[in-house]
Order: structure tokens, then C-alpha cells, then sequence
């Protein structure tokens, strides 16, 4: 960005810069260095929908659609945990069993013991605070690598899953608040409202950086060329509305999760939090130089990372109606590591942003769907999910050298 700043300011007044930005060259140059995440996996989206579509014309269907927005709300919930944790260059490998963990918890207190659905949901979360806290804790005070403390989480919180759910297989969760998570839809109007409101809030906020840069002094992109993504959200947005009214509604697992995204993207955009945590990423030892508390970040992000996973495991047991001795495994792990990856939250830490995970959830969501209704065996799903990943992270790698020859 700074070799495309410094040619701007070099260049005379005139139209002749900005039609260099937006020339072809230009954008595959930038594509190359990783630029245009967001629009190279919207791009993959589209193909892959068209795919499916074509072999399959129930894909696109407003019933199927909105089954996979529900289906993808746990996972893409767990994966904006996975990204803070991918931005510090670490890895969490017990988010799945946490999930699952916080799930049984919940589970047990409201349907065995009685407790309070509202109090059950809080225990659950609570389990996922004391869990990250606990790999924080092992990762900043030995110095043992965070793929060591989660790859014994992962075993020893699905120990302990079994231990709470005990001679109980399943337990089925009647309906409550807990159900009603990924149950409730809104009224046709209502969607609508909230539609209008994500645009006018994404506008806003591209109208006030913009204004933001232009009295720091610093280069900011032309009017035009900075109202091509709200517009392209505002299409996305009526369009998604407008399938999910003609079926059930906007649900409210949707709403929940696009708000935390929402505001965990302002977090790391815009706080001193959020820049500490890049920082941390890119070059621990020098945020340390300048000041920057690295453990202290660490520690909360890993913190943050479990909550979200164990919100993530009550999200799907409110669409499954149960928790059980295999919720949080399976495909849990590999999915929500790997839609923030291809959706360009990088490996290598200091690289990425949080709507990657709603991004990457939607793509892996959507394979997984689509093999459903084509019927494909298990293990041709496994195989095509794994190339897939193999191939993001390998563009992953090639970006990254990209950018450092650059």
C-alpha cells in the first residue's frame, strides 16, 4: 500500500492516477498481493453456487438457502474466534470439543437439573471463558506452543463431554429460549428494516473513514471507487432478504451473527485493542518493544476464541434440538479453521479480517450443502473440503511471497 500511496503523490492532479488504479493490470497486481479478499471469495461463491445449481435446481431454492444459513451459523460463530486467534499466528485446535463441551453443560443444567434455559446459556458460555483462560494461561506462562495446549484440549474436553452427559446418550432440548435461537424468524417487514439498517450502517461507516483519511492527510480512495462495495452490499443484502422473506423469514441466528461480526470488525479496525492484536501478529517481539502487552493479548484473545466456541456449540444444538456424545466433532474443527483461511485470514498471523468467517463459512456451507443434495458419499466430501483448503492455503502461501518480493 505504501508504494501505491507514494505513486499517487507523485503523479500531477488530474483523472490519469485513478484510472491506473482501476485499470485491469492494476487490479491483478493487487489481486496477486492479496488485495480484493472479500471480492475473490464473493467471486468463488458465485461460481461454486452456479455449479451446484446447475447440477442440482434445488439449490437456489429459497427453502434450501435458508437451511443453509442455518446450518452455517454455528460454524461461521466459531470462526470469528478462529480469525483472532489465526491474527496472532497461533491456532486453536479444541474449539470443536469446547463447542461441544459447552453444549453438553448447557444441556444437562436446563433439561436434568432444572436451571433456567437464560442461566444454562450463561453456564455454557462460562465454560468457554474458564477454557480459553486455561489455554492463555499455558501458552503465555510455559511458552508451550498453542497446537500442543488445544491438541490436548481436543482430546480432554471431549473426555470431559462425556463425563457431564454421563450414561445419557442425547439430550433432547424442549423448546425454550435455547431453540428459539435458530427457530424464531422475523416478520417479512421486520427483515426489511434490518436490511436497510446493515446498508445505511456499512454506508455510513465507509463515508466516515473515508472523511477520517482525508483530514489525516492521508490518501483515500476516489468517491466512485469507494461506493462500489456498499452499493454491492446493498444488492447482496436485498437479494438475501427477498429469498429468506418468501420462505421463513430472516432468522435470528442470521441477525445474531452478522451483529457479532459487526462489532468484533470495529473492534479490530478500529480500536487500539483491535491494533495490538495485528501488531502481536506481524512481529511479537517488536509490539512487546513498543509497549504493547503481548501476553495480556494473547490470553484474551484465546479467552475469546473459546467463548465463541462455545456459543457457536449451543447455536447448533438449538437447530439440532439435542446435544450428544458426538456434538462438537466430526467436520466442526476442519470447517471452522478453514472457511476464515479461504476467505483470506491468514496462517501466518497478522493477516486477515473478521467478516472472513461469515466469508469462508458460506463457502464451505455451501460445498457441503450442494454434495448433500447432489448425495456424494462421505468420503468424496472429506477429499473435495480438504483440496479445497489445501488450495486456499496454498494461494495463502503465494500471496504472502507476493508481498514480501513487492
Amino acid at each position: 500500500m505504501s508504494a501505491e500511496v507514494g505513486t499517487t503523490a507523485e503523479a500531477p492532479a488530474g483523472p490519469e492516477p485513478e484510472r491506473s488504479e482501476l485499470s485491469l493490470g492494476a487490479i491483478l497486481r493487487r489481486l496477486g498481493r492479496g488485495e480484493f479478499g472479500p471480492l475473490r471469495v464473493i467471486v468463488a461463491i458465485a461460481v461454486i453456487w452456479t455449479i451446484f445449481q446447475l447440477s442440482n435446481d434445488r439449490f437456489l431454492s429459497a427453502i434450501n438457502l435458508t437451511n443453509l444459513t442455518l446450518q452455517i451459523a454455528a460454524v461461521a460463530t466459531i470462526s470469528i474466534g478462529v480469525v483472532l486467534v489465526l491474527l496472532l499466528g497461533e491456532i486453536d485446535l479444541s474449539i470443536g470439543s469446547v463447542s461441544g463441551l459447552a453444549a453438553g453443560v448447557m444441556a444437562v443444567l436446563t433439561v436434568k437439573e432444572g436451571v433456567d434455559p437464560w442461566l444454562a446459556i450463561a453456564a455454557g458460555l462460562g465454560v468457554g471463558v474458564l477454557i480459553g483462560l486455561f489455554n492463555g494461561f499455558f501458552v503465555t506462562a510455559f511458552g508451550i506452543p498453542s497446537f500442543v495446549v488445544t491438541l490436548a484440549g481436543l482430546i480432554g474436553w471431549q473426555g470431559a463431554l462425556l463425563l457431564v452427559l454421563g450414561n445419557t446418550g442425547t439430550v433432547p432440548l424442549p423448546p425454550s429460549i435455547i431453540t428459539d435461537l435458530t427457530g424464531t424468524f422475523f416478520d417479512p417487514v421486520v427483515g426489511w428494516v434490518l436490511a436497510v439498517a446493515v446498508v445505511a450502517g456499512y454506508a455510513a461507516s465507509v463515508v466516515v473513514g473515508r472523511a477520517r483519511r482525508l483530514r489525516a492527510g492521508l490518501a483515500a480512495p476516489p468517491l466512485v471507487q469507494a461506493a462500489i462495495a456498499p452499493v454491492l452490499i446493498a444488492a447482496a443484502t436485498f437479494v438475501a432478504v427477498a429469498i429468506l422473506n418468501s420462505d421463513r423469514g430472516v432468522p435470528l441466528a442470521l441477525v445474531i451473527v452478522v451483529a457479532l461480526m459487526a462489532i468484533f470488525s470495529f473492534i479490530t479496525e478500529r480500536t487500539r485493542y483491535g491494533r495490538h492484536i495485528f501488531a502481536v501478529g506481524g512481529n511479537a517481539e517488536a509490539a512487546r518493544r513498543a509497549g504493547i502487552r503481548v501476553k495480556r493479548v494473547r490470553v484474551t484473545v484465546f479467552t475469546l476464541a473459546s467463548t465463541f466456541a462455545a456459543f457457536g456449540g449451543i447455536l447448533a444444538a438449538s437447530r439440532l434440538l439435542a446435544v450428544n456424545q458426538q456434538s462438537g466433532t466430526g467436520d466442526v474443527l476442519l470447517f471452522a479453521i478453514a472457511g476464515p483461511v479461504i476467505a483470506g485470514t491468514s496462517l501466518f498471523g497478522g493477516r486477515g479480517f473478521v467478516w472472513s468467517a461469515l466469508l469462508g463459512a458460506i463457502v464451505i456451507g455451501s460445498i457441503s450443502n450442494g454434495m448433500d443434495l447432489l448425495g456424494l458419499d462421505s468420503d468424496i466430501k472429506f477429499m473435495i473440503t480438504g483440496a479445497v483448503l489445501l488450495a486456499a492455503v496454498t494461494i495463502d502461501a503465494a500471496t504472502r511471497l507476493r508481498r514480501q518480493a513487492a
